[in-house]
């Protein structure tokens, strides 16, 4: 008998068993005796497990993810139960990926590029985020069109695990907040694959922050979130939806969002309760 899936109905997430019945992560089977002679097979798994577990909570908790309404308190709970098993999903992938030398494929991106929106987003119901780079430092923008020229601007180049986040430097000296799916469709005369090239690599300087000992892995978790909804949020399917897709030719952006996405939940299980069995 191999390693299932539980997935029950009215059960948030899922999880992995051995074939004895106790439980197990997709990162341990594929690193164990208990990998078959295809351990990628059980990397397509997870994620088909993943994706379910994702329609099923789009269907339950959609209107609190999309902020329609504040949970009760009851569906706090779920909520958070919610995030910690989107996270435990994305960080077991990225693991069980890196023991297999594999590199994830834009299927792989797209279904942990949408979990972690989905966790972000619970986690924004809960009230549990963090501020994102250069809040409290920037300008508020007035009314109307705005002209400037936009830019990724890091918080502290000594502080790399601090992160960035797009600026507007206006032609008065003003700085102003502007968000990756803003320089894509709402602005002119950009070109959007340098875009994308340049987020992808402020996502990969604070991955790599992630577990150095002189790093802040609040600082980092913070910068994470950010960077990863913005440009997750500017990669959605439609403006209804969740679901991740990446631009024409971008596939190889799911290798850089799967791996931000496991130092993310690496980072925030140092300090989360609800994680902390997941710290490493």
């Amino acid at each position: 008998m191999r390693p299932r899936i539980v997935q029950c109905d009215g059960q948030i997430g899922f999880r992995w068993t051995r074939a004895d019945g106790t439980a197990t992560t997709v990162a341990e089977l594929v690193a164990g005796s208990d990998a078959d002679e295809e351990p990628e097979r059980l990397t397509a798994t997870h994620l088909a497990a993943l994706d379910d577990a994702m329609i099923d909570a789009a269907r339950r908790f959609g209107e609190l993810l999309g902020a329609g309404r504040r949970p009760t308190a009851h569906e706090r709970g779920d909520l958070a139960e919610l995030y910690r098993c989107l996270d435990d999903a994305c960080l077991d992938y990225s693991r069980a990926a890196d023991l297999l030398g594999m590199s994830p494929d834009s299927r792989a991106g797209r279904i942990v590029g949408t979990a972690m929106l989905m966790s972000i987003l619970a986690r924004q119901a809960l009230d549990m985020l963090g501020p994102a780079p250069l809040d409290g430092s920037l300008d508020e923008p007035a009314l109307g069109v705005v002209g400037g020229y936009g830019e990724m601007v890091q918080v502290d180049p000594d502080r790399p695990w601090k992160g960035g986040r797009w600026v507007v430097r206006t032609e008065s000296g003003a700085r102003l907040p502007l968000t990756l799916s803003m320089i894509l469709f709402d602005s002119s005369g950009t070109n959007a694959d340098a875009a994308r090239d340049e987020h992808c690599e402020a996502l990969r300087t604070v991955t790599l922050t992630v577990g150095q000992s002189d790093s802040d892995v609040y600082d980092a978790a913070c910068a994470l979130d950010w960077l990863l909804y913005d440009y997750l949020m500017a990669h959605r399917d439609g403006p209804d939806s969740a679901e991740i897709v990446f631009a024409k030719g971008r596939d190889g952006d799911a290798v850089v969002v799967v791996a931000a996405a496991g130092a993310s939940v690496r980072a925030r299980a140092t300090f989360d309760p609800a994680l902390a069995l997941r710290r490493g």
